[in-house]
């Protein structure tokens, strides 16, 4: 008997994609474009960080540094974006913020560099789902956390 494996759609997703999926609009949208998307399982949001990002005004003055929260938040977004691809009616859901556990911030993330927020999925039990992120800069990782989130009516 031979095995067969089924090939798994992996998909792209330009910004006007991702805003039909989450309902996050600038300035708190952090996920520029999306890649190797694989709806409930993983994927890798692409996040350009520019020097003209209204939270640098503030954090800090003379020496912008990316918020570690807005790190994590990027990551959550993208793993909503992994959900939502999968979902027939995406318009209609809302995915909620849960918990973030084990978050940890290695490197300061800085303007001019780009952010691969990549997520895999760890768990999902009926509308609550887990995902592992990592944020990434020329691949060496500058946070990480756990991701718990459920997906509700809007």
């Amino acid at each position: 008997m031979t095995e067969t494996t089924a090939k798994v759609q992996a998909y792209n997703l330009d910004h006007q994609q991702i805003l039909k999926l989450i309902p996050h609009r600038y300035p708190m949208l952090l996920v520029d474009r999306a890649e190797n998307v694989i709806p409930f399982e993983s994927g890798v949001g692409i996040k350009n960080v520019t020097v003209n990002e209204p939270f640098f005004q503030g954090h800090f003055p003379g020496h912008p540094v990316m918020p570690g929260v807005l790190i994590v938040e990027a990551l959550a977004q993208t793993a909503g974006i992994v959900v939502a691809q999968g979902l027939d009616s995406a318009e209609e859901r809302l995915v909620y913020f849960l918990a973030i556990d084990e978050a940890r911030f290695r490197l300061p993330v800085l303007p001019g560099q780009q952010l691969q927020l990549c997520v895999q999925k760890i768990q999902n039990r009926r509308n609550i789902w887990k995902f592992k992120g990592e944020a990434l800069v020329d691949g060496k990782i500058h946070a990480e956390a756990i991701c718990t989130a459920m997906i509700g009516e809007r």
